[in-house]
């Protein structure tokens, strides 16, 4: 018997019949495990749908800071060439 990584709950698991890199569920907290070893059986919180999530806001705060930048110099560009135009 082995315990999700997760919540803790008990999860029936017999050595013999699961396999590295098999994908469990946990019943209570419907988890996904991945097993990463056999003897004894460990298994690990799958969690890609956390990490998609933590790209996505990393992407968004990088690509703001660009645009950001890239629009500041172009202003600052504009603005040279009215003050060029005016002399």
């Amino acid at each position: 018997m082995i315990r999700c990584p997760e919540c803790s709950a008990e999860i029936d698991v017999d050595e013999d019949e699961v396999e590295e890199g098999e994908i469990l569920s946990c019943p209570e907290c419907e988890s996904e495990l991945e097993v990463s070893q056999t003897h004894p059986v460990h298994l690990n919180v799958i969690s890609e749908d956390l990490d998609d999530d933590d790209d996505d806001e990393d992407d968004e705060e990088g690509e703001g800071s660009e645009n950001g930048d890239k629009s500041d110099v172009d202003d600052e560009d504009d603005e040279e060439d009215e003050e060029d135009d005016d002399a």
